[in-house]
């Protein structure tokens, strides 16, 4: 029996929170996202402003599907669950703000081919396409996807780290499977535009229901075939990868 349905069924106030804090980070994102510079890359933007721009989106798209086990985790404590549960989406939060460091460093790079000829960007943009997709194909995939689609087994992992640091070493343990998950997703960004918002939009309902979903996993392998098709509908589409040729470089 899956975990993942299971856990998503059985969200609590403290999750709830969390979404909050998600559809805050959305209404963030949408109210800004129109004020970014549609260009390709890191949008102009330097290190720290892109980290926090990274953070903020990554917030809105994880969130949501991660409240559940936020949620499954304060359950484990007996005190002070709200509390509990903030550190740990601290701790994971901050996973991924670090993620944003080689975030950078690939948008800054591949923001260079949208300056190249088009073929050029778009040969980038299959590459990129079909690294995700290959990824969303292998078992290290499927396993990173497993724990959280059912986090029981992490859950007793985490009731046995002793200290106060618990909440923070669970948090960050969970948020690195996460990252494990869904990198391949999020690196899809560099070749729709990091700030385009319907790309956001889908990868987000993506990664829910990846983790979520009863069908979570046949859906994971169906985005990486879409994801593969894409790298070679591609050359013929160019603006299939606005991020990268420079295409139709809006939002939503």
């Amino acid at each position: 029996m899956s975990g993942g349905p299971a856990v998503a069924g059985r969200r609590t106030g403290p999750a709830g929170l969390l979404l909050v804090a998600a559809a805050a980070a959305w209404v963030w994102v949408v109210a800004r996202g129109g004020d970014m510079p549609a260009v390709p890359g890191t949008m102009g933007l330097g290190p720290l402003p892109f980290l926090a721009v990274w953070t903020l989106m990554t917030a809105a798209m994880m969130l949501p599907a991660t409240a559940p086990v936020a949620a499954l985790y304060a359950r484990t404590l007996t005190a002070h669950r709200a509390s509990h549960m903030a550190v740990f989406t601290l701790a994971y939060l901050l996973v991924w703000a670090a993620a944003g460091l080689p975030a950078y460093a690939l948008a800054a790079g591949l923001g260079r081919a949208a300056n190249l000829p088009v073929a050029a960007g778009t040969a980038v943009a299959a590459a990129v396409f079909a690294l995700s997709g290959v990824y969303q194909l292998t078992p290290l995939k499927d396993r990173c996807l497993a724990r959280c689609r059912s986090p029981i087994g992490l859950m007793l992992r985490y009731a046995s780290y002793p200290g106060t640091s618990r909440d923070l070493r669970a948090g960050a343990h969970h948020g690195a499977f996460c990252l494990g998950c869904c990198w391949s997703l999020m690196v899809l960004l560099a070749a729709f535009g990091v700030m385009n918002l319907w790309a956001m939009v889908v990868l987000a309902a993506v990664i829910t229901v990846e983790k979520l979903a009863p069908a979570g996993r046949v859906v994971a392998r169906a985005v990486g075939v879409t994801s593969i098709a894409l790298a070679v509908a591609v050359f013929w589409v160019p603006d299939l990868a606005p991020g990268l040729t420079g295409g139709g470089m809006t939002g939503m």
